[in-house]
């Protein structure tokens, strides 16, 4: 057996080897001159330094003898120099993921890349799917990426647009036909780019705001996804031709499979700079940027619709239209060149575009809403297509057609968020009811039925929770006018424990003036269950809800479909990992059973964060883990942080991102996997582990003082001061209880340490008592054949060889006596998970069964490493100024930014 650190690329990534080989000297070249020789010569002696400890299996006590004490200003140096190495082997990665799939498609013929729409299709035809199913169920696919501002790696735009100009170096040198001139040309572009990153602050000195984050957001909608989207639509039709054949009354009408959503502006739980007026912006910036980018496409398009009269035909609809638009649009059309008045296609684009501008500028003679915009665009699409047009335009005009049906003229849906305390607050202030929070959830209930009926109206109050939510429903009323139904998500609301929670929120709305023509509240109502309890008692909470009959009539009017929330993060926050994961598995479960019993519909959010403790992981084996029939067509989750960056960053894996969820949601849906009669026995057992970690969690992060290590034993309160985003790290007005700390920074600062505690911690315990229970049979056969649990040990392996327990206790010993009262617990724990995951999975070492996974870890560690030792010397200077020394936090920031790096999933 391969030990660890005798990992060898294997044949398929050996380029790959090579670019990281290359790009290493590029970084040396552009340290040497942008520091010195001198500085170069130190950053490999620590780099080797650090190999060697890691292959020797010593403590990290070397590492720290060489950079510790450092001046802050050469510390940071030394940081950012490691931590571009990071960002050229990251890029290297994206580049070779592109080079592998361009590998597949080169194949013709051959084995289609994994977890492709070719993969996926050809799949679901050898399970017996035949066209006509599949055209059956397309319509029913809605998929839906929600991103949210809760960045734990907020990349600043202008780097962005560096590492992208990096990237397209690279690629293109990947057809190896580049000549030398060409080539020179590529490492010059590249290593301008990355000159220009060194000499750019890695973030802000400021907190960003709510428009900072919308502006980060808005790249990924309207520079990578707005360029990827037709294309994923081609790629499915070309995958549909290949495995079915020529199926042109399916590939001609796909319908709407994808479309996003965001937090961004929405999300006030917690966060007092998102109000009316962010929602209102938001939407109008979303707006704007959408309709830009139709602008340009058409100005892009009027050079290639040239088409004259006099040589080729033109469809009566559009030469109609171009008369009725120069009556509309007179001052436009007095601008036509009279030399184009035999392009028909050419004056109706000019027209569309005055349209159009007329749309941004709020002028009435602007297009009513997208679907006008969208007959217009299908009109030239069909006359061309008539008249000899399928290679003379029509490619580029229906990539518009395919942009609209996705982003239509909002870009991306706003969610709205709050906490249900906010909204119990404010019903009490309302009533004037100072035991709101004493009465039972029935008793709440009957006191809410006429005002979320619409029989009475919720008295007005003016404290600051009441006029805020009346300011909110009041623009989400306008918004609906102004921009449509398809520019608002839904409203989702943070620890729900009960109907009156979804009761209190109908009657808010309709104070707010939230209420339709029908006299009914035209808002999707989501309860967010976070906490282990709340998912337990999630199919109670709905049986409740729906045996209301105040909101069954909301919900029948709104189809019978009911979205839930489910909240990866605080229940592992609250519960540890197992019981969240296995909290979450058996809650969507007994919820479908329960829409079932009660005949409606049900659409899980998932809503997950970057690192594995917080739901992150491959949407693939996500959707392959999750309960039979819990897809159904549709998926929607969050997605937040450095899992934007990684999945959305780069077109090419933005496309691989998205057609990997395509596949996914089309093979569950279509073929879920076949019932499992041992899923009964392998649910109990599950039950005993999730039990049995949950106590082990519990008892550690409730000890006596547990806080107090936490805040000592990690870089939290460097987290805290940290301008990472809009919202603070935990609720307003809460002290800094672990309940009331956000799941974020839990993560991120346990993540920083190196332990990764809420990553594992439990595990071990939990699997032993299942093993001691005589269940270890029952557990390798889970570990072989059931879905969810084998991505469960699979997660687990890679938390623990991210982590350093040896780093770990470093940071450990900074909390001076609580170090002897926890980490020998942490220790314990850590063994018994390892040896039990390492058992279970068949594994000699941490992810043997993943060697690519395995050697990218190995690649980042030595860099990894000298950057952790840096910050803990770092966090003692600072703790040691009274958290003064604006200088030392400076580089404590770039150390937490270079170990965020260099990790991936933190947060």
């Amino acid at each position: 057996m391969n030990h660890p650190h005798s990992l060898e690329f294997a044949a398929p990534d050996v380029p790959l080897r090579e670019d990281v080989r290359h790009l290493g000297a590029v970084v040396g070249e552009m340290l040497s001159e942008q520091v010195s020789p001198a500085f170069l010569a130190e950053v490999e002696r620590v780099r080797t330094t650090a190999i060697a400890r890691r292959q020797s299996e010593q403590p990290p006590q070397s590492l720290a003898a060489l950079v510790g004490g450092l001046q802050p200003h050469d510390a940071e140096s030394l940081i950012r120099a490691f931590s571009t190495y990071f960002q050229v082997v990251n890029i290297a990665e994206r580049v070779h993921r592109i080079r592998r799939r361009r590998d597949y498609q080169r194949t013709g013929g051959g084995t289609p890349q994994p977890d492709g729409l070719l993969d996926a299709l050809t799949r679901l035809k050898a399970q017996g799917v035949e066209l006509d199913e599949l055209a059956q169920w397309l319509p029913r696919i809605d998929i839906e990426p929600v991103f949210t501002a809760h960045p734990t790696e907020a990349v600043r735009r202008a780097l962005l647009e560096k590492e992208q100009l990096m990237v397209a170096s690279l690629i293109s040198g990947l057809d190896g036909q580049r000549t030398p001139g060409e080539q020179a040309s590529d490492q010059a572009r590249f290593r301008m780019a990355l000159t220009s990153a060194w000499q750019t602050s890695d973030s802000s000195p400021v907190r960003p705001g709510v428009d900072d984050e919308r502006e980060h957001v808005g790249f990924y909608l309207t520079e990578v996804l707005y360029r990827v989207m037709p294309v994923l639509y081609e790629t499915l039709e070309s995958a549909i031709t290949e495995v079915y054949g020529p199926a042109p009354e399916v590939t001609g009408n796909l319908p709407r499979l994808l479309r996003f959503g965001t937090w961004v502006g929405g999300d006030m739980d917690g966060n007092p700079n998102v109000d009316a007026n962010t929602i209102r912006e938001t939407l109008r910036a979303q707006r704007k940027a959408i309709l830009l980018r139709y602008l340009k496409e058409l100005r892009q398009l009027t050079t290639l619709l040239s088409q004259s009269t006099e040589v080729v035909g033109v469809s009566d609809e559009v030469l109609a239209r171009v008369e009725e638009y120069r009556a509309l649009l007179p001052e436009a059309a007095a601008r036509s060149r009279p030399r184009h008045g035999d392009m028909p296609y050419r004056l109706l684009n000019d027209l569309m575009r005055a349209r159009l501008q007329a749309t941004l500028d709020d002028q009435p003679q602007g297009y009513q809403g997208p679907d006008e915009f969208s007959r217009d665009v299908a009109m030239i699409l069909h006359s061309l297509e008539a008249n000899k047009g399928i290679h003379a335009g029509w490619f580029a005009v229906r990539r518009l057609a395919l942009r609209l049906r996705s982003f239509g003229f909002h870009l991306a849906r706003l969610d709205v968020r709050q906490e249900s305390s906010v909204h119990a607050r404010a019903v009490a202030e309302a009533l004037g009811d100072d035991d709101w929070e004493g009465h039972d959830v029935a008793g709440q209930a009957a006191i809410l039925a006429p005002f979320a009926g619409g029989e009475q109206v919720l008295p007005s109050h003016a404290g600051d929770a009441n006029t805020r939510l009346d300011a909110v429903f009041a623009a989400l009323a306008q918004a609906r006018q102004q921009h449509g139904t398809d520019a608002l998500g839904a409203y989702i609301i943070s620890m729900a424990h009960n109907r009156a929670d979804v009761l209190t929120v109908l009657a808010l709305a309709r104070r707010g003036g939230l209420v339709d023509a029908d006299g009914n509240v035209p808002l999707d109502i989501s309860p967010l269950f976070e906490t282990v309890d709340d998912l337990q008692h999630g199919p109670d909470t709905l049986r409740d809800l729906m045996a209301d009959p105040v909101y069954r009539r909301h919900l029948a009017a709104r189809g019978n479909v009911q979205m839930v929330m489910l909240g990866y993060s605080d229940s592992g926050k609250d519960g540890g990992i197992a019981a969240s994961r296995w909290g979450l598995q058996r809650g969507q479960v007994e919820l479908m059973q329960a829409a079932s019993e009660l005949g409606i519909k049900l659409t899980f959010f998932h809503g997950r964060g970057g690192s594995i403790s917080r739901g992150g992981g491959k949407t693939t084996r996500a959707v392959d883990a999750s309960p039979r029939g819990s897809v159904d067509g549709r998926l929607r989750v969050t997605e937040q942080g450095e899992v934007i960056h990684r999945r959305y960053g780069i077109r090419a894996l933005a496309l691989r991102s998205l057609e990997q969820a395509v596949g996914a949601v089309l093979v569950s849906s279509l073929r879920p996997r076949p019932a499992e009669p041992r899923e009964a026995k392998w649910r109990a057992v599950m039950d005993i582990v999730a039990s049995a970690s949950s106590q082990a969690y519990r008892e550690f992060v409730q000890s006596p003082r547990f806080m107090d290590y936490f805040r000592s034993a990690t870089p939290i309160d460097v987290i805290e001061r940290m301008t990472l985003g809009s919202r603070p790290s935990r609720r307003l007005g809460q002290d800094a209880a672990l309940s009331n700390l956000r799941a974020i920074p839990w993560v991120f600062a346990w993540s920083q340490a190196r332990a990764v505690i809420p990553g594992w911690y439990g595990v071990g315990t939990g699997l032993k008592a299942a093993i001691d229970a005589g269940k270890h049979e029952t557990l390798k056969e889970m570990a072989r054949d059931w879905a969810f649990f084998r991505t469960f040990l699979d997660d687990i392996s890679m938390v623990l060889a991210k982590g350093d327990l040896s780093i770990a206790e470093m940071f450990s010993r900074e909390s001076g006596d609580l170090h002897g009262s926890f980490f020998p617990r942490i220790q314990a724990e850590h063994a018994l998970t390892r040896q039990w995951v390492m058992q279970l999975t068949g594994d000699e070492w941490l992810l043997q069964h993943d060697q690519r996974l395995a050697l990218s870890i190995r690649l980042r560690n030595p860099y990894i490493d000298p950057i952790s030792v840096m910050q803990l010397d770092l966090l003692k200077r600072w703790r040691a100024s009274g958290r003064e020394d604006e200088n030392l936090l400076r580089v404590l920031v770039a150390s937490i930014n270079g170990v965020s790096q260099g990790v991936q999933n933190t947060g």
